[in-house]
């Protein structure tokens, strides 16, 4: 790559910053530090940047906690006993849906165990769970836990969905066939979003279409699209989702995940749950009797009071959300992403970018295939001040997030990943 091939992509970038409609929100967010100046963090699908907003919000809480105390719970603005229905309406606009299918509570893995608990019914020869083969280890663990609630075998009735032989992706019509195949014995689709390792972004409206048809159940673990693609959980009919709530969220490390119940399933009375006084029905709650009535929507499913301070920084990042818009930042994540894109593909020796190039079928992360072990290059690019991750063995993964990064932050990462191939640990 020539001197000349660099200066130009750095002029390409800064004429994009000039011209980019959200330029001004990086400023809402805490850039860390690298030398004496910023990093270029491309590290958002894994923790997202703090909102300046979050020390706000969490500040607001802690002022209400010392001025009302226990009094917070209902004459703090907002107030604390129902902190988490004040995130519904802009939670649900991420995740297509309406704001009674939400509900932002404790941690995916923990919801994925409770929704699984409600939909995940096998019977008959209906017992089998299908998800990817390369799918989030907690999600394995969960789903290899429920079925052994249930006296089944994951090495008999776990169907792992696999890329063909000498490929990275999964094709939409290997799985369509699959599902397809297995009929009447499918009893659960799970299926990531996004796929962590790869960055696909699978065919979700037609891969749900298909294992419904099967009369199957469909969950989605939504942890790397939330925030990062536009959802519409409603009108592609999914049963449930799960997600949290640190990675394009940017509520911060451990925070308050979220969850999704159809609107047909509410109000179902034969639906097994487990249950907790916060999903009781509001107006009876502090009755404090042993009765269960289950509050409408997805909050059924809610098991303990909020932890407002965890959700008071995730509430900051929301409120951003919500000004800026899931459109404009889709457009902004095509545009920085594909840059990207290209001046990686421009390499030669050429990038292994095992990411779909196609829009339709990824997020803003892509994943390079890194000769030599990938969390060396990431080391290597720490000292050059750029934050990434590793998947070991080989896969290097940069997420260009539309609120905070630039096209600027791109070309360097570009040049800095390629003239740093050759270098020693």
């Amino acid at each position: 790559m020539t001197s000349r091939f660099w200066q130009e992509a750095t002029d390409e970038a800064r004429a994009l910053d000039r011209d980019d409609p959200l330029a001004g929100w990086r400023e809402q967010f805490v850039i860390p530090a690298a030398g004496q100046g910023e990093s270029v963090y491309l590290c958002g699908n894994s923790l997202g940047l703090m909102p300046r907003a979050a020390t706000v919000e969490v500040q607001k809480v802690l002022s209400d906690w010392g001025r009302l105390g226990v009094r917070g719970h209902f004459e703090a603005e907002p107030d604390w006993f129902a902190y988490h229905e004040a995130l519904a309406p802009q939670t649900a606009a991420l995740a297509g849906a309406l704001p009674e299918e939400v509900v932002v509570m404790s941690s995916l893995t923990t919801n994925l165990h409770l929704l699984m608990i409600s939909f995940f019914r096998p019977a008959g020869e209906r017992r089998c769970i299908a998800m990817e083969a390369g799918a989030f280890p907690s999600d394995r663990h969960a789903v290899e836990s429920q079925m052994r609630l249930h006296d089944l075998d994951p090495a008999t009735d776990l169907v792992l969905l696999k890329p063909r032989e000498g490929e990275d992706l999964l094709r939409t019509e290997d799985v369509v066939r699959t599902l397809e195949d297995l009929g009447p014995r499918l009893a659960l689709l799970l299926l990531g979003g996004v796929q962590y390792l790869t960055g696909q972004w699978f065919a979700v409206e037609l891969l749900a279409r298909t294992a419904r048809a099967t009369g199957a159940v469909v969950g989605l673990d939504l942890a790397h699209a939330i925030g990062n693609l536009p959802l519409a959980l409603h009108d592609w009919d999914i049963d449930f989702a799960v997600w949290c709530g640190y990675k394009y969220l940017n509520g911060g490390p451990g925070a308050p995940a979220g969850c999704f119940v159809h609107q047909r399933h509410h109000g179902q009375t034969d639906l097994p749950r487990l249950q907790g006084w916060w999903g009781t029905d509001p107006a009876t709650r502090f009755q404090m009797d042993d009765s269960f009535t289950p509050q409408a929507g997805a909050a059924a499913w809610h098991l303990s009071n909020p932890p407002v301070l965890a959700m008071a920084a995730l509430k900051g990042s929301l409120d951003i959300f919500q000004q800026v818009g899931m459109p404009a930042l889709r457009r902004k994540s095509l545009a920085l992403t594909g840059f990207l894109h290209r001046l990686l593909s421009a390499a030669d020796p050429p990038v292994k970018i095992i990411t779909p190039a196609g829009a339709d079928q990824r997020g803003c992360h892509l994943s390079l295939r890194v000769a030599g072990g990938a969390g060396d290059q990431v080391a290597r690019l720490a000292r050059r001040g750029f934050i990434c991750d590793a998947r070991e063995p080989d896969l290097l993964r940069v997420a260009p997030v539309p609120l905070y990064n630039t096209f600027s932050d791109v070309a360097a990462f570009a040049r800095a990943f390629l003239e740093s191939r050759g270098e020693t640990a």
